[in-house]
């Protein structure tokens, strides 16, 4: 018998301990009939000035990983959305896809990760030429920029807001995204794309898209769309960006 209130698809995410976006982000584009069920990776809210302490929280993400599959998986999903975005980009394209293959080997079910969704949203769009928005340090925008250009993307402009630590991505205000859009922006861009779940993006890009006449993807909405086509549920959700509303 299927859940009283998921009858449709259950869908896990596992996210950082210290991201309150993904949550309040996703639960609005949640078509009826499909829950998400959240785990969060323990890790600390500390400085990620160094290149030390950001490579220990890369490593903190990376190890917390596999007991909040164990911990999400105990609600049967029917599908998995790794909502730790950088662990998407790290090492290049190989790397993404043998972390894609082992947590879907541990969970059992499809992976949904920020990295492949969003190439496969920009190619939806026939977009190659693109910019992107990022909170992270300079270590973090080398792993992100190399993928997107590993995997044919001409990456035309890239910011790093630099954020000084893992919760205070999710300070950054809509007039910073919105700034930040308008300054990568360009007629040489064909869609821009904003990395990092705790980055509250996914409102300012539906309304950059119409302002700027052209995809803007926030990583918590592509993720969404992703998992949500991955497992047969292709309802249109409407206000919060073309690629719900298109593909």
């Amino acid at each position: 018998m299927a859940d009283a209130l998921g009858w449709r698809k259950r869908i896990g995410f596992v996210v950082p301990s210290t991201n309150t976006t993904v949550q309040p982000e996703v639960d609005d584009l949640r078509p009826r009939g499909v829950t998400f069920h959240l785990a969060r990776v323990s890790i600390k809210e500390r400085p990620l000035t160094s290149e030390q302490a950001f490579l220990e929280h890369v490593q903190a993400m990376r190890d917390g990983l596999g007991a909040a599959i164990e911990q999400v998986m105990t609600s049967a999903p029917d599908h998995l959305v790794m909502g730790v975005a950088l662990e998407a980009f790290w090492g290049g394209v190989a790397a993404s896809q043998k972390l894609e293959a082992e947590l879907a080997e541990k969970a059992g079910v499809g992976i949904t990760m920020g990295s492949t969704a969003t190439a496969a949203a920009l190619r939806a769009f026939g977009a190659t030429r693109i910019a992107i928005l990022t909170p992270h340090q300079p270590r973090g925008d080398e792993m992100v920029r190399a993928w997107f250009v590993e995997s044919g993307f001409d990456v035309l402009r890239l910011k790093g807001l630099k954020c000084p630590s893992p919760r205070e991505i999710a300070h950054v205000q809509p007039a910073t995204i919105r700034e930040s859009l308008r300054e990568l922006d360009g007629p040489d861009v064909e869609a821009l794309v904003v990395v990092g779940t705790n980055l509250a993006g996914a409102a300012v890009a539906a309304e950059g898209e119409r302002w700027l006449g052209k995809p803007v993807l926030a990583i918590n909405t592509v993720l969404t769309w992703h998992a949500l086509r991955a497992i047969g549920i292709e309802d249109r959700v409407f206000g919060h960006g073309r690629v719900l509303e298109e593909h």
